[in-house]
């Protein structure tokens, strides 16, 4: 039986290019797509409880003067309210958005489909049961729609010059499936000679 996954936009490509666009933190701060002056690496994850994400942007934390270090500026992206995302990614160094529309997520032609929880690999990510029964408990209890965890989008991942033109893309195929930092830092250091003011 083949899984059936939604298909929106075609998917973003290296050469694509992508218009400057202004983005409002869950902080209420502007942000400008792509960063002007540096590479932006744009994660579009899952649901802001999702404890695969949380665990993995612990990572992004941890190396975050080795991240600037390489002109590359975050910003994080969720399928979820702001509301939602304020206790998980409110103290994030970085840049962190709330799409619960899925707009970017229709624009960049990221989909949903239940192989994102059911490949087993999904279930080799460093987490503890409490982590995985916080977020269900999270989707059975919220009240709006949009605030109820979509336990089935896949992550994705793009590298983007200043003048907006896409290095690098990854579509996880799986929940798991995303750039490490080591990933990013090695597209940076291979794309560095495209910044558009360095």
């Amino acid at each position: 039986m083949t899984e059936k996954r939604e298909h929106r936009a075609p998917r973003i490509r290296p050469g694509d290019h992508l218009p400057d666009r202004e983005l409002t933190s869950i902080r209420g701060e502007t942000v400008t797509l792509p960063d002007p002056h540096a590479l932006t690496h744009l994660q579009l994850r899952r649901f802001a409880s999702c404890p695969i994400c949380n665990v993995h942007l612990g990572t992004f934390v941890r190396r975050e003067r080795e991240i600037a270090a390489a002109d590359v500026t975050e910003i994080v992206v969720f399928h979820s309210s702001v509301e939602a995302m304020l206790p998980h990614q409110g103290a994030l160094p970085f840049v962190a958005v709330a799409d619960p529309e899925r707009s970017l997520y229709d624009e960049f032609g990221v989909t949903r489909g239940a192989r994102s929880v059911l490949d087993p690999r999904s279930w080799t990510a460093p987490l503890k049961p409490a982590a995985w029964a916080a977020a269900n408990r999270e989707r059975h209890t919220r009240g709006a729609h949009n605030d109820r965890p979509d336990l089935f989008g896949f992550p994705a991942d793009f590298l983007v010059a200043p003048e907006g033109r896409v290095l690098a893309a990854k579509y996880g195929t799986y929940a798991n499936d995303q750039w490490s930092v080591d990933d990013v830092l090695a597209l940076a250091a291979r794309h560095r000679g495209t910044l558009a003011n360095g």
